[in-house]
Order: structure tokens, then C-alpha cells, then sequence
């Protein structure tokens, strides 16, 4: 019998996972990144998004108020 595994969240994003978890093009990710809005962290050539800085940017993002 096994036990049951809970699945890891993962704690870093690439951009396209990120791209992903935010339903947006992997070049706006990459565009967010150069922009500065979205801060990676580069181990090597590879780049990471903290999942706390998806939550940031998500939460800072203006809410549009669709009424006329």
C-alpha cells in the first residue's frame, strides 16, 4: 500500500510556466521581464519567476470596471 503524495508547488516559474499560471503569451512574459515588471532570478542561462512575484504582479494589476 502506498501512502499518498501531495504535489510539490513549485516555488520558481520559467516563463513559460509562468505564461501558464498568469493565461498570458509566453513573449508578453518575456517582454514583462525585460520591462522590469516581472523580477526573475538567473541561475546560469536559465531564468526563474519567484511564485511570489506572480502573486505580487497579479495582485497589483488594476481591476477595469467594464460598466458605461
Amino acid at each position: 500500500m502506498t501512502t499518498p503524495t501531495r504535489p510539490i508547488e513549485p516555488l520558481l516559474y520559467t516563463p513559460k510556466e509562468a505564461a501558464e499560471a498568469l493565461r498570458l503569451g509566453r513573449s508578453t512574459v518575456y517582454e514583462l521581464m525585460a520591462q522590469g515588471a516581472l523580477e526573475y532570478v538567473k541561475q546560469g542561462r536559465a531564468r526563474r519567476i519567484k511564485v511570489t512575484t506572480l502573486r505580487a504582479y497579479v495582485d497589483g494589476m488594476p481591476a477595469q470596471n467594464t460598466s458605461h
